[in-house]
């Protein structure tokens, strides 16, 4: 069984005036992410919103501005994409969507066993998630459309490390 991840797509995250903003990158990524969304509702698979979700205090603000802090605007799914009742959201403070969460769990229960994944930051959470679902097994596919960085070089070599060290799927 296939799931789609929806990685981060946050208001801090691609609104132009977000905290972390990807910019045109991220507003570039979500029309093909409705695409594969219908796609994949459509087809009877599971879709999962992971979402970055920080204290007012967390250490990852020592890297980067604070950002998807919890209960705030910033913290919310874009308005852009529809979240339907038979859809997960699983809460996140670390780069990895697998880390401190169910979401392996989840998983497993539903029969997934291959994911799919969009969303943002390229070489960031979509990465790190990517590398902990290969350590357990899951077949990885990354759609090239549909992941954006504010970093256009560690983007590119996001995509070639998924591929080429990980094994994953880079779908283009």
């Amino acid at each position: 069984m296939k799931a789609l991840l929806i990685i981060d797509m946050l208001k801090d995250f691609i609104d132009e005036d977000g905290a972390l903003t990807t910019g045109t990158s991220g507003k570039g990524i979500i029309e093909f992410i409705k695409t594969k969304t219908d796609e994949f509702r459509k087809n009877g698979y599971p879709i999962v919103y992971i979402c970055d979700n920080h204290e007012k205090d967390d250490k990852e603000f020592e890297m980067f501005l604070p950002h998807c802090i919890a209960n705030t605007e910033g913290s919310q799914i874009i308005e852009d994409l529809t979240v339907k009742d038979e859809d997960k959201i699983i809460i996140k403070r670390r780069y990895s969507s697998f880390f401190g969460t169910d979401l392996d769990l989840y998983l497993r229960e539903k029969g997934v066993d291959e994911i799919y994944l969009v969303g943002v930051c390229t070489n960031i959470c979509v990465l790190y998630t990517a590398a902990d679902a290969r350590n357990l097994e899951y077949k990885v596919n990354i759609y090239k459309e549909g992941v954006a960085s504010f970093d256009e070089e560690a983007h590119n070599f996001a995509l070639k490390e998924m591929k080429d060290t990980l094994g994953c799927k880079v779908i283009k």
